[in-house]
C-alpha cells in the first residue's frame, strides 16, 4: 500500500528518482479504482428503467467522480513517470514520447519496464540503495 500512495504524497516531485515497484503499483492501484468506477458507471445505465429517474443523477455523479480523480491523479502520474525517466539518467522530456500516435504508449511502456542505473546518477541516489531509500525517507517520511 505504501507503494500505491508514495506517487500522491510526491504530488508534484519532478525531480529525484523513483523505482519501478513504485511506478507500477501506483498504477495498479489507479487501475483498480477505474474498475471499480466504471463498473458502477455500467451498473447505473444498465439498471436504469424508464421509472428509474434517480439514475441520471447517479450516473452524472460518478462521472463527476471519474472527472475529478482523473484530475486528481494527472500531475502525480506524469510526476512519477519522469522520476522512472530520472532513475535511468534520461531527461523527463522523454514523457512527451507518450504523444506519438499508436507507438508513443508502446514505448514508454517498454521504458518503464527497464531497470534503472546502478548507484547514483545526475538525479539522485538510487532508490534501491539502503542509504538512498534512507535519504529520501527522511525527506518524504
Amino acid at each position: 500500500m505504501h507503494w500505491m500512495l508514495l506517487p500522491l504524497k510526491r504530488y508534484a516531485d519532478f525531480g529525484g528518482r523513483s523505482r519501478r515497484l513504485e511506478y507500477w503499483m501506483f498504477h495498479l492501484a489507479i487501475s483498480i479504482v477505474l474498475v471499480v468506477i466504471i463498473a458502477s458507471i455500467l451498473a447505473t445505465v444498465l439498471t436504469a428503467g424508464e421509472g428509474n429517474r434517480g439514475s441520471p443523477v447517479a450516473m452524472g455523479i460518478l462521472i463527476a467522480l471519474f472527472t475529478i480523480g482523473w484530475l486528481g491523479i494527472l500531475i502525480p502520474s506524469i510526476a512519477v513517470q519522469v522520476r522512472r525517466f530520472h532513475d535511468q539518467d534520461l531527461s523527463g522530456w522523454f514523457v512527451l514520447l507518450g504523444f506519438i500516435p499508436y507507438i508513443g504508449a508502446l514505448v514508454i511502456i517498454v521504458f518503464m519496464c527497464l531497470p534503472g542505473t546502478k548507484g547514483d546518477n545526475r538525479f539522485g541516489p538510487d532508490p534501491l540503495d539502503p542509504e538512498g531509500v534512507e535519504r529520501l525517507g527522511r525527506v518524504f517520511g
